[in-house]
């Protein structure tokens, strides 16, 4: 490609854009788009970026520079997926590719990567909240997707910026927790039956994860020692190592559980190396099962307000901070230190009534 000539086309509607005229090797005459509104900004980056580059560094193989800048978001939105799987759990790879087909595909699956514009993404991000009615946070995390897809078109060089960045996200309250009470936690467990009650006693005098449970083996039981080791997760079915590397931890087994855990091994020992099986004998699919099943139900019967059955692992943080040393309530809980444990928890510590300011009344 010896020379190649800049020409601004005009649209049906009246929009400009600009593209490329140029002879390739064969000595055919090409004439492409370059999918960008005819500014002076865009003008001066054909000029000085785009235009050397076609004759420096795709001389051999003009084609394939318009057929990576001609990419729709559903041609690459797979190639931005997988590349990322070596370091991302299987569940999250599956849950991106859900929300591709369920959030994104619809709207911009069609569109080439470079005709998106921030106002696009501004009324689909306003359709998600309104129309779809997804919560802040799970709007968050599509943005994840479509942002990650815009960064990896960069570095392939298919885009020059990122266009989701100009896109405000939507802000995310912190969740509210409800911590149970001491007699809250007795009115549970007095009207929960079977594994279910040796279930929420082992979530609530833990403070283990929701899928850290279901992944429990009696191998990671020992009672002469009453400790118990977290080795693994279950979620939607995929056995996989906890959540964080500090999450892989031995924890006691405090005395109150421990009739709790004697009672479900006389329950599943001898059927399964899991101790919580669910009615085919089988571990739990993932938690879903057991909130939907048994949790909802316990709650409505207990005439108590719902809450995520994740609340019984806050339940056990606010209730040991207040009793125990931070530190053991730090390694009880998988968090990197106690500074992580406060964080989250110190404002459901009981704060003694003292009067403060004391030292200033000799002033007045």
């Amino acid at each position: 490609m010896s020379k190649v000539k800049l020409r601004i086309t005009k649209t049906k509607n009246g929009s400009k854009y600009l593209g490329v005229d140029f002879v390739d090797d064969e000595g055919r005459r090409q004439r492409k788009s370059l999918g960008l509104p005819a500014t002076k900004e865009n003008i001066r980056k054909a000029e000085n970026h785009i235009i050397p580059k076609m004759l420096l560094a795709l001389e051999e193989n003009t084609s394939e520079f318009f057929q990576s800048k001609m990419l729709t978001v559903d041609e690459f939105i797979h190639t931005s997926i997988e590349m990322h799987k070596s370091y991302r759990n299987e569940d999250t790879t599956a849950d991106y590719k859900s929300i591709y087909r369920n959030h994104i595909k619809s709207v911009f699956g069609h569109k080439r990567i470079y005709e998106i514009k921030p106002s696009d993404l501004k009324k689909w991000q306003s359709d998600l909240i309104t129309i779809k009615k997804l919560s802040p946070s799970r709007v968050k995390t599509v943005r994840k997707v479509m942002s990650r897809l815009f960064n990896d078109a960069i570095d392939d060089e298919i885009i020059d910026k990122n266009p989701l960045l100009r896109v405000r996200a939507p802000r995310v309250a912190p969740p509210e927790i409800q911590p149970f009470k001491i007699g809250e936690i007795k009115i549970l467990l007095s009207n929960a039956e079977g594994q279910f009650k040796n279930f929420l006693a082992t979530a609530f005098f833990t403070g283990a994860r929701s899928g850290e449970l279901i992944g429990l083996k009696w191998e990671d039981i020992d009672f002469e020692k009453k400790e118990i080791t977290i080795r693994r997760s279950i979620k939607m079915g995929l056995i996989r190592l906890p959540k964080t590397i500090n999450s892989i931890r031995t924890i006691d087994m405090i005395d109150t559980l421990i009739p709790f855990l004697k009672e479900q091994y006389e329950r599943t020992a001898d059927i399964s190396e899991f101790v919580f099986l669910n009615k085919e004998g089988n571990h739990y699919y993932d938690i879903k099962r057991l909130r939907n099943t048994y949790w909802k139900k316990l709650l409505a019967k207990c005439d108590f307000k719902y809450r995520p059955i994740y609340h019984t692992r806050h339940s056990f943080a606010t209730m040991m901070i207040e009793n125990e040393d931070i530190l053991w309530v730090a390694n009880m809980m998988g968090h990197i230190d106690s500074t992580t444990t406060l964080s989250k928890y110190a404002r459901y510590m009981k704060k003694p009534h003292i009067k403060r300011g004391v030292f200033l009344n000799s002033i007045i």
